[in-house]
């Protein structure tokens, strides 16, 4: 690679320490890498990672596609239980964040934490990551083309227990993969749901279940805090690293007891908190876009979801997971507070 040539040094631009997908940041310029850079240092449009272009002083985050608008804009401010944020207005930044970068994502722009590499940067395609995560290779080749992205951080299929015949919601279903793994399960007699809140996401499962024949299985343009699913219609919900990214949890929960039958249960995979996370942690949208600064602690988990009144509640960490959580935000100390878990739960029968 040729010698980076610098633009004069723009006095407001600030060292982040680290560039898009934990490389570094090139001196006096903020952009996701080297490559990114150069491009901006001789007037050309930089590589931008699959985003619009960017001036050089623009965060890398934006760079990457995991931010769509500058952190003091849609700062995330949690409270300790995971749920409300500070006002409607930064709940509703963080959806808008969540639904831009995963609108890039299903229309194949993904950003750093979405099997896309930056800046030309290589990465594990989605077909390895799901194996990864514990789907087997017959689960992977059995869906249509396009459904998996490898956006989970587990396999709620194998703590679901599907029974032919039962009715099953997926909580941010994105391009079909559990949806469509769980229609092999309940057969014909069944149904599935999948509700999504992004309208790119639910136009290529719809698009995804045409082409391939899919009858049982229908997609819903939605947020899981208010699901477009009647009252006690749901044997089983499963959700795959979904809950998390929501600004407001307690009502996730809360929303999947009322749709849930007398006698449903919740399997779900997600990212846990197993200590409290910084608040420069917590304030990053980027981390939060990406899965990780929107979990909330075990403990809390366990809270919300007994308070709704589930019963039989299990949250399991699954340690191991480190390991892939780590490649998330490479340069981070993310590893260090959250993990993937699954969580179940049972509305009572009575």
């Amino acid at each position: 690679m040729n010698a980076l040539k610098k633009p004069k040094k723009d006095e407001n631009v600030g060292q982040i320490g680290r560039g898009c997908c934990g490389g570094p940041v090139p001196e006096g310029v903020v952009a996701c890498c080297v490559k990114d850079a150069e491009a901006k240092a001789i007037g050309e449009e930089g590589c931008g990672c699959g985003t619009a272009p960017v001036r050089a002083s623009t965060p890398p985050a934006v760079c990457c596609g995991t931010m769509s608008q500058p952190a003091e804009e849609a700062s995330v401010a949690t409270s300790g239980n995971g749920g409300d944020l500070r006002n409607v207005q930064s709940n509703d930044s963080v959806r808008l964040a969540v639904r831009q970068q995963y609108g890039r994502v299903a229309a194949g722009d993904a950003g750093c934490d979405s099997g896309q590499g930056c800046c030309d940067a290589p990465t594990a395609n989605a077909a390895t990551v799901s194996l990864r995560l514990g789907y087997t290779a017959e689960e992977v080749g059995s869906v249509p083309a396009g459904a998996n992205m490898g956006l989970g951080c587990g396999n709620p299929q194998a703590i679901a227990n599907l029974k032919p015949g039962e009715t099953v919601l997926d909580l941010g279903s994105g391009g079909g993969f559990d949806a469509f793994l769980a229609v092999r399960q309940v057969g014909d007699s069944g149904h599935v749901i999948g509700v999504d809140m992004t309208p790119e996401m639910v136009s290529k499962a719809r698009d995804n279940a045409e082409k391939s024949g899919y009858r049982n299985v229908e997609f819903r343009l939605g947020e899981i805090e208010s699901l477009p699913v009647a009252d006690d219609t749901v044997d089983v919900i499963i959700s795959n690293c979904v809950i998390n990214l929501s600004p407001d949890k307690p009502r996730v929960f809360a929303d999947a007891y009322r749709v849930l039958k007398p006698g449903g249960r919740l399997a779900v995979s997600d990212i846990v908190a197993f200590a409290e996370l910084p608040e420069n942690i917590r304030r990053d949208m980027a981390l939060y876009t990406g899965c990780m600064a929107g979990a909330s602690l075990v403990s809390e988990i366990e809270t919300m979801l007994l308070a709704t009144g589930f019963k039989q509640v299990r949250v399991a960490p699954k340690d191991e997971s480190k390991s892939f959580i780590r490649d998330w935000a490479p340069g981070t100390p993310i590893a260090d507070y959250v993990v993937s878990a699954t969580i179940e739960a049972a509305k009572p029968a009575t």
